[in-house]
């Protein structure tokens, strides 16, 4: 049993969501008669519904309204990828495995939507590779707080000071620092040279080994 934990960001890390994400904010937009600005999904990586819909969208400040847009988003999500179906990320089965065989607690801290993880989950077959799961509803503060990882700290019972945060994003880099953990960047969403604050930066999981893990600790 390893004395480190491992924590995942979800979309750009495990699946690749991204077109299927931005799809269902397009799709919400039109039904709802709302602009869009060509680069809100860019500048939204890593980011709550909360936060994107009155900050990035400025859609709304009205906290029921804001609800309302950020469940039916991520049911249009779900429609999408029911539709057209979804895979992990080239390497990520094979080094989840790694962990798994080397008796890595793991655990996904995420600012997706509890119910699109699940369910894609069991799709994916990846149901049994983590301990737990923290999503969107189980924080107050999304990313560049650490509340999310800190969270699924507690729930893997590994200090954070312990844990290894894999991020694709810049606000999620950011949060794990501020938590006092290690970071790998996955360069999915952004330019491997914009991961900056990442110990390390990579293009696919299965680059690493559970030994490189070992040394960063």
């Amino acid at each position: 049993m390893r004395t480190w934990g491992a924590i995942f960001d979800w979309d750009g890390v495990i699946i690749d969501s991204s077109r299927q994400h931005e799809e269902s904010w397009e799709l919400l937009a039109r039904e709802e008669h709302r602009p869009l600005p060509t680069d809100h999904f860019k500048r939204s990586f890593g980011m709550k519904n909360e936060r994107i819909i009155p900050e990035l969208l400025g859609w709304t400040r009205k906290p029921a309204e804001i609800h309302r847009l950020s469940l039916r988003k991520e049911e249009l999500y779900r429609q999408v990828v029911g539709e057209r179906g979804i895979a992990p990320l080239p390497g990520v089965v094979e080094f989840l495995g790694r962990l798994r065989e080397a008796g890595v607690p793991s655990a996904v801290g995420s600012s997706t939507h509890r119910m699109n993880i699940t369910t894609t989950l069991v799709m994916l077959g990846l149901d049994e590779m983590f301990q737990a799961i923290v999503t969107a509803e189980d924080v107050t503060h999304g990313k560049p707080d650490p509340e999310v990882f800190l969270a699924a700290a507690q729930k893997i019972r590994v200090p954070p000071l312990r844990c290894v945060v894999f991020e694709d994003a810049h606000v999620g880099i950011q949060a794990a620092r501020s938590g006092g953990m290690k970071v790998i960047g996955v360069a999915t969403t952004h330019p491997a040279a914009t991961l900056r604050g990442a110990d390390r930066v990579v293009h696919r999981l299965d680059e690493l080994t559970v030994a490189d893990m070992d040394k960063l600790f």
